[in-house]
């Protein structure tokens, strides 16, 4: 029998298994380690090398080897917590960290500390205490740090070395070493320390959550297990009051000064390059980032340089950071978001930086669009000239160190995946092992309406679309901030192109609000994510109406997860007019719930700005359900608390609207538990054929179809 593509979308965790990933290029180019599973339903990572003068691909580490049981890891919760804001899926060596060369590189396994000797090949466990967390060698390759428990240690990175405490302090509220949820969420920044350049000091992150509101996440399928604290700074509540001290081996300690009153958030931290370290740290209204340069010695900080905007200063992955010691950052300027160099613009106003990549003294590698539906990677050289590297169509990423660039492109709708490590003298393919889809997405881009708005449409698989009887329609955004889903890539499509098969025309708009198409676009929700993103929506789909005859507007369903799923909910409360049922997916109901960073950004705080949490509370219109609507949430969430589905159910319930509520004990913001992920796509269907009538398609109405 024929596996369905629920089964296998999920065993394969959309595909995503047996794909070469989490590329690391040596300062020098002659090395490029990734992560590789054995084939595309394998979960468990293996550690691979490849040597940029041969083209030889090796093994460098393999869990299968190193451990008893590789699924059964003993992960600490700062592991836990690490993949759950990575929403990393996958098992085995899902991290690890290298000095600048290559030649050792530190990733943690059951909660312990391994060190690959690249030039040795052997692969050993150090000496360390249980629960290891976020394992980095020292430049000069001769130490490891790690995280335990609230503190950080150092080992010498020998199979007898020496393991010892550098930084920890008393009490539950205080952290060394690890970044802070605020950070790894929203923030982009996922570690709490930094190795000097000799190796002899680190630059250490402090975290006290003292003031933090605790949530408590609880298991009301397993009664008797305590609810889990979390301190969880929800939008208008306090912050972790994060700070920093350059720690040396020897036992000194050194704290960092900075206006932590007017700049609360540390956005980003660095020392290599530069002598010194530097750090970027926000105001809690976002409107100005300082570049900080610290005096190790003293703890001083000098001012390099000062962003600010009238509404948010975009935080661009892979910023700061330098060429030719000068400094690299991605700002928003007029039409566009440039790469600028000591202050002055470096890319053209059709370019939209979405984040650099590497930078040494000779080019700066950097991810931008010239158009929103794709993503190439270029190169700026210390002269000014500016090339695109990435030669065909599509969406890609990209790693690179010294001559050598790594460049990643996604499974286009007729392009294959495709990985190549770039060097002066050859180009060295990196091939997949990743499974192939049952389905091949067909998604129609166009253009439409006075906003220009990007969007795919998809019918079922061998339907010329032109011909035929009305399709009910089926909406799948995302259509938040920060995320796309009209990407010339085949990934995004595969789950719509299933929901297509089963008898709907299903239509993806990007509307106001997400990357790619300029400042003002972006800022085009601030105080109000709710209508312009709703508004969208709806006008995409008149204006797709015209160019597609068969969408049937009379029957127009939504789905969505996330934003995606806060978009579902609105539709069928705000417009019912329109949207005749809904799949809600850890939606967020009431922004008062949501954290501090994402939705300040755009809502302001809620004792400046009440009527913007007010205008975008999906509570406020519980009483206007007439429509079918599916709320999911998992119990286990930590990103989008399960409070936001219950409190709309209660809202609903209380005000006599009928509706249906699925809890998922134990699942977190992601699902990759196949059992779930599989059972997830089935349930929808069923709600959306029952919601609107309809039965899978050339089938009697009372057969099963699974």
């Amino acid at each position: 029998m024929t596996e369905s593509f629920p089964r296998q979308h999920a065993r394969t965790r959309g595909f995503s298994l047996g794909a070469p990933r989490s590329f690391m290029v040596s300062d020098d180019g002659r090395r490029v380690a990734f992560l590789r599973s054995s084939s595309g339903d394998d979960p468990v990572n293996r550690l691979w090398l490849l040597d940029t003068s041969t083209g030889e691909q090796r093994v460098a580490a393999d869990p299968v080897e190193l451990l008893t049981d590789p699924g059964e890891e003993n992960l600490p919760p700062a592991e836990r917590a690490r993949r759950e804001r990575a929403r990393e899926s996958g098992g085995g060596i899902v991290a690890f960290a290298g000095d600048p060369g290559l030649t050792k590189i530190a990733f943690t396994l059951d909660g312990r500390v391994f060190l690959a000797d690249v030039a040795g090949g052997t692969v050993d466990s150090l000496p360390s205490e249980p629960g290891v967390f976020d394992p980095r060698p020292s430049p000069d390759g001769q130490r490891v740090a790690y995280v335990c428990g609230s503190g950080l240690r150092v080992v010498d990175a020998t199979t007898d070395g020496h393991d010892r405490l550098v930084i920890d302090e008393p009490g539950d509220t205080v952290s060394w070493g690890s970044a802070e949820f605020i950070a790894a969420e929203e923030m982009g920044r996922s570690r709490g320390f930094w190795w000097s350049p000799d190796s002899q000091r680190l630059l250490v992150g402090r975290v006290d959550t003292k003031a933090v509101p605790i949530w408590h996440i609880a298991s009301p399928a397993d009664p008797a297990a305590a609810p889990v604290p979390m301190a969880y700074p929800a939008a208008g509540t306090v912050n972790a009051d994060v700070s920093l001290a350059v720690i040396g081996l020897d036992g000194s300690r050194v704290d960092v000064a900075w206006d932590q009153d007017a700049f609360e958030y540390l956005a980003r931290a660095a020392w290599a390059p530069r002598s010194n370290p530097v750090i970027a740290v926000q105001s809690r209204d976002q409107r100005t980032v300082v570049i900080l340069e610290v005096d190790p010695d003293s703890g001083a900080t000098t001012e390099i340089a000062r962003q600010s905007d009238e509404h948010w200063v975009e935080l661009v992955p892979g910023t700061p950071t330098w060429m030719d010691q000068r400094l690299v950052t991605a700002e928003d300027r007029g039409s566009a978001r440039c790469l600028v160099i000591d202050g002055v613009e470096a890319t053209p106003d059709n370019l939209q930086v979405r984040s650099v990549v590497a930078a040494d003294e000779h080019r700066v590698v950097f991810t931008a669009s010239d158009d929103p539906t794709e993503i190439h990677v270029w190169q700026l050289d210390s002269e000014g000239g500016l090339d695109r590297l990435s030669d065909q169509p599509g969406v890609y990423n990209a790693a690179a160190g010294g001559g050598t660039v790594v460049l990643v492109r996604a499974a286009g709708t007729d392009l294959e995946a495709a990985v190549e490590v770039v060097t002066p003298a050859k180009r060295i393919p990196i091939a997949s092992v990743a499974a192939t889809s049952s389905l091949s997405p067909s998604p129609r881009f166009s253009v439409v309406g006075n906003r220009e708005l990007r969007t795919a449409v998809l019918y079922p698989s061998g339907d010329g679309g032109t011909e035929g009887d009305p399709l009910p329609v089926l909406l799948d955004p995302y259509g938040g901030p920060h995320a796309q889903r009209v990407l010339k890539a085949r990934s995004p499509f595969h789950v719509s192109q299933w929901f297509a098969d089963q008898g709907f025309a299903v239509v993806i708009t990007d509307g106001r609000g997400t990357p790619a198409r300029g400042p003002a676009w972006e800022r085009a929700v601030v105080g109000d994510l709710a209508h312009p993103v709703l508004e969208d929506q709806i006008d995409a789909l008149d204006a797709l109406a015209q160019n597609h005859p068969r969408l049937d507007l009379d029957r127009v369903a939504v789905r969505g997860w996330s934003f995606g799923g806060y978009l579902a909910a609105l539709g069928v409360l705000a417009r019912p007019d329109r949207f005749h049922a809904a799949i809600a997916g850890a939606p967020v109901t009431d922004w008062r719930l949501y954290d501090t960073h994402y939705t300040e950004r755009y809502l302001g705080h809620p004792d400046h700005s009440p009527e913007a949490y007010t205008r975008t509370s999906l509570l406020e219109l519980a009483g206007d359900l007439t429509r079918p609507l599916l709320l999911i949430c998992g119990l286990a969430d930590d990103n989008v608390f399960a409070a936001h589905t219950l409190q709309l159910s209660q809202a609903l319930f209380e005000a006599g609207r009928p509706h249906q509520v699925l809890p998922l004990p134990g699942v977190t913001h992601m699902t990759p538990q196949e059992q779930v992920a599989e059972n997830l796509l089935l349930l929808q269907r069923a709600f959306l054929f029952d919601s609107l009538g309809l039965h899978p398609p050339g089938k009697p109405k009372n057969r099963n179809d699974d």
